[in-house]
């Protein structure tokens, strides 16, 4: 079957069904392709707290908001609590259906251009033919494994932290975590709670406090961009790396509270200022890894907690003439004031639109904007 729309938004996370809210809103014709809510359901342990707060909500006409969720679903629920991912999960799909967003539950195998055309395979083998196409495919094709890493470790002996969510797999096993910010710490914490005989945390810095972090700034950025578009890329190179770390500040040397208690156990190990030097297969399958400390450790599984990478080369959907067409710095494709790259017609949202936005864009607090700014470029 095939189909056309003005605009398809591949991607159904946050950011794909914020934007097709607003256009849904504004009448506009459009289509949404993707797995509603998969990556959050499938790449996310259960268990898992978000360190986002109810501010974060995912629609721009402010009616559908995390505040009334709770209110209406849970209301016995404290403000001061953190968001769980199986509340937040119930909020998306709650949203969905009160924003009445009809998503076609597909994959794109392939998006190509033709005479000013956007055509979109899915693995379904239908097709959808658009003026504009909006990528808003989050974080899922962007995990990072430091190569030097690697290179060390024998393969199939490591996952990143984004496929390792069932941690009752991890029950009586030695895991050791690479990486000393939130997903390591909490890893760990579900890691122990699930039952894993001992858990190491090998981390190249020093230990970051318990300590919750504070957002407010950034959510009050992040909403004065919607008048002021190209905030961020009219700064001082200077003044943008004061940004990006003062972000990562906020977001790395810092850990939720909630996490101490549970990782100051007898079956957690912290190891600061090291990293992984060597690691060796054992005649009982087990890996003697060797830390720069010295240390040794002996463990049946390595655990990434490495974060991503935005590299858009690894869209694996789109055609070669598209990534030979797209202006790129670093992996991140370069966007205009109205999140459009230099093919005319194809927009990026989320995490790869934070070269040109800020490393705002990167979590959830900017999912209202970038609808806003990206939805109106394509109402008007």
């Amino acid at each position: 079957m095939n189909q056309q729309t003005t605009t398809l938004i591949v991607g159904a996370g946050p950011f794909g069904l914020g934007l097709a809210s607003y256009l849904k809103h504004h009448q506009h014709d459009y289509h949404i392709v993707g797995k509603p809510n998969e990556f959050w359901e499938r790449h996310m342990p259960k268990g898992m707290l978000l360190r986002s707060s109810a501010n974060w909500y995912l629609d721009p006409t402010h009616q559908w908001t995390i505040d009334r969720f709770f209110s209406e679903h849970y209301p016995a629920r404290l403000s001061a609590d953190p968001i769980s991912r199986e509340h937040y999960l119930h909020y998306m799909s709650w949203f969905r259906q009160q924003a009445d967003i009809a998503v076609t539950s597909s994959y794109v195998h392939l998006l190509r251009q033709h005479d000013g055309y956007f055509t979109a395979e899915l693995d379904t083998g239908n097709t959808i033919q658009a003026q504009n196409v909006v990528l808003a495919t989050g974080f899922q094709y962007f995990t990072n494994f430091p190569e030097t890493l690697v290179a060390l470790l024998p393969a199939g002996r490591y996952q990143h932290t984004c496929d390792a969510v069932d941690m009752d797999a991890y029950r009586g096993k030695r895991v050791l975590v690479v990486g000393g910010r939130q997903s390591a710490f909490e890893s760990a914490a579900l890691l122990r709670e699930a039952g894993a005989e001992h858990i190491h945390i090998s981390y190249r810095h020093d230990t970051p406090r318990f300590e919750e972090a504070d957002w407010s700034w950034v959510e009050t950025i992040v909403e004065q961009m919607i008048e002021q578009p190209s905030w961020f890329r009219n700064l001082s190179a200077e003044q943008q790396e004061h940004y990006r770390y003062r972000l990562w500040a906020e977001g790395r040397l810092k850990v939720e509270p909630w996490l101490e208690k549970r990782i100051y156990q007898p079956e957690v190990t912290l190891h600061p200022r090291t990293e992984i030097v060597s690691a060796t297969l054992q005649p009982d399958n087990s890996l003697c890894v060797g830390l720069s400390s010295g240390e040794r450790l002996t463990v049946d599984d390595i655990l990434f907690a490495t974060g991503y990478q935005v590299d858009v080369k690894r869209l694996p959907f789109l055609s070669t003439s598209l990534q030979e067409s797209l202006t790129v710095a670093g992996g991140f494709p370069l966007l205009d004031h109205q999140f459009q790259s230099s093919v005319p017609g194809l927009y990026f949202s989320s995490f790869p639109a934070g070269l040109s936005f800020g490393p705002f864009f990167g979590f959830t607090v900017a999912v209202r904007t970038a609808a806003k700014l990206i939805g109106n470029a394509l109402v008007n």
